[in-house]
């Protein structure tokens, strides 16, 4: 009997492990939002990221402090935007091609010294060819040296909250104090792909020509993949070789971020393992268009009795694939709502959520302002609300 006993002990014991993890593999499976780990990546520091809801897919080392080798030239050229924005300079501004300029080292887009070349020209060899000769010459016609440039350069990424970045020179070429993070690179590119539409095209041609000699982009995903139509590639001994890339498919754009791969060919294959991964199992829907009545409510006192509410901006959400139809938006305002409103006062909130997860939350707002109304307009809602 002992020995029966003792049998079906060790039989239990055996093959509990196996009937927890058959649970557990059951938990698993009955999960409908469960998404897979992100993929294996060889580099110092990756970040992906959708770019209309801003939720990170996948990262590692975001916030460590890296070289960024030309992935500066990002920030070259949205200083450079700005300042066209502002109209202190112009696309056909003709910049003079001097000796700083002619003389700086690594990649070129072959200006010769006292050349006067436009901006917009300028600008291409920067983005299209990575030239620091045409960084250092867009870099002194906006601030007059290049030092001066950098003061520039920091000011902005203070702007964009980027605060584990400073820069020292407008090509990337390796300093001690000049750094950045897969964050702050990610803030950057957002920025540009958001504020200036008109100049990220320029960040998916292929080529650029000047002094009859052609040189290709040397971001290898533009022939790659169809949807990649941006951003910057960057290379040092220091920084590794480097790869932001950003591409838009059936309207979802995803940001990749990576830093320190071995090679051209890595950091080209490990973007492209990102993206893919991000497409494959997410999705990115536009839930509340912003500027638009999501509701209406009661206004007591007013010039009017209903106001349309909404949200300011438009709100974005990324969920696991397959998931979009489950989600839900619950609106929250008070019982009663009394003139005078003004579109710029919250008077509410928006929650949605995806099963027991809240996915994003935001203010409600008037659409419109409401006036307070008439005296004889108040009389007569001061009696209603004894109703209500």
């Amino acid at each position: 009997m002992r020995i029966a006993r003792r049998l079906l002990t060790a039989s239990l014991a055996a093959l509990l492990p196996a009937m927890l993890l058959g649970l557990a593999s059951v938990a698993r499976a009955a999960d409908p939002n469960e998404v897979p780990p992100p993929p294996a990546i060889a580099a110092r520091a990756y970040l992906l990221v959708d770019h209309h809801s801003g939720r990170t897919l996948a990262s590692l080392n975001e916030n460590q402090r890296l070289d960024p080798a030309s992935i500066t030239k990002l920030m070259t050229a949205y200083a450079v935007f700005r300042s066209i924005k502002d109209k202190r300079i112009g696309l056909e501004d003709p910049v003079v091609i001097g000796e700083a300029a002619w003389r700086t080292g690594g990649s070129r887009s072959f200006v010769d010294l006292g050349d006067r070349v436009p901006l917009s020209v300028l600008l291409k060899g920067m983005i299209i060819q990575s030239g620091n000769d045409a960084s250092v010459a867009l870099a002194e016609h906006v601030s007059g040296s290049e030092s001066a440039f950098a003061d520039l350069m920091n000011q902005y990424a203070k702007e964009l909250g980027m605060g584990n970045t400073q820069y020292r020179n407008a090509t990337g070429l390796s300093d001690p104090e000049h750094y950045t993070t897969a964050t702050d690179i990610l803030k950057l590119a957002n920025a540009i792909i958001r504020e200036f539409p008109e100049y990220y095209r320029w960040y998916s041609e292929k080529e650029f020509t000047w002094n009859k000699i052609t040189q290709s982009n040397r971001n290898g995903l533009l022939w790659r993949d169809s949807t990649v139509d941006g951003m910057k590639t960057g290379f040092t001994e220091a920084a590794g070789y480097c790869l932001v890339s950003s591409a838009l498919r059936d309207g979802m754009r995803l940001v990749a971020v990576v830093l320190g791969t071995a090679s051209p060919a890595a950091r080209e294959r490990e973007s492209q393992t990102l993206l893919n991964y991000g497409y494959r199992f997410y999705e990115t829907k536009l839930l509340l268009p912003g500027g638009k009545a999501l509701s209406e409510a009661r206004v007591w006192k007013g010039e009017t009795e209903l106001v349309d509410v909404g949200v300011k901006r438009n709100v974005w959400v990324t969920v696991p694939r397959g998931t979009a139809d489950q989600l839900k938006p619950t609106y929250t305002l008070p019982a009663q709502l009394m003139a005078p409103l003004d579109p710029a006062t919250e008077l509410g909130k928006v929650r949605v959520t995806l099963g027991d997860r809240t996915i994003a939350e935001t203010g409600l707002y008037p659409l419109k302002p409401v006036a307070t109304g008439s005296l004889w307009q108040q009389a007569r809602d001061w009696a209603l609300l004894w109703f209500e």
